[in-house]
């Protein structure tokens, strides 16, 4: 229990130090971090399932499309001012440690009933309409990539000045 607390907090401090980036490659190994260390704290708590997707699509997939949307972008430098002060920072990463240290105490033990039911029945049947969603935002995410890729490329819909017409 320990450890899974040691780990929230380190992927805490870790999205911090994401926010925190001046640079947005920086930023994205400190989300992949994020990503890998949750896995690592999900499947402490008895949920193998979850924690391979969570370090598969999180802090696989995820960064690998970050990264390469940086490559496209460039990388530079980013000096924009804080979002909010250092206090409420610093307050809100309080509040997160104290409820995941205390929704990990109370969490209830798990009974047989519980174990008995498979990844496969529970993914398809009981959470079908998440996973549906989930689709429909790598899909976008996907056409997202896409279009960066071909947006020099492609010819303006935008009728021409009178001028200019062939």
């Amino acid at each position: 229990m320990a450890l899974a607390v040691g780990l929230m907090i380190t992927a805490v401090f870790c999205g911090l130090q994401a926010m925190r980036a001046k640079r947005l490659l920086t930023a994205a190994l400190w989300l992949a971090a994020v990503s890998a260390l949750v896995a690592i704290a999900l499947y402490q708590l008895g949920a193998p399932d979850v924690a391979v997707v969570e370090l598969s699509v999180g802090a696989g997939l995820v960064t690998i499309l970050f990264v390469f949307a940086i490559t496209l972008a460039g990388d530079e430098a980013m000096d924009a001012p804080p979002i909010m002060p250092k206090w409420i920072s610093w307050l809100l990463v309080l509040l997160a440690v104290g409820a995941v240290g205390s929704a990990i105490q109370v969490a209830p033990a798990s009974n047989a009933a519980a174990a008995e039911t498979s990844f496969t029945a529970v993914f398809w049947q009981e959470r079908s309409l998440d996973i549906l969603i989930q689709i429909g935002l790598i899909f976008a995410g996907v056409l997202g990539v896409l279009n960066l890729l071909t947006e020099e490329d492609t010819p303006s819909l935008a009728p021409l000045p009178k001028d200019k017409v062939p």
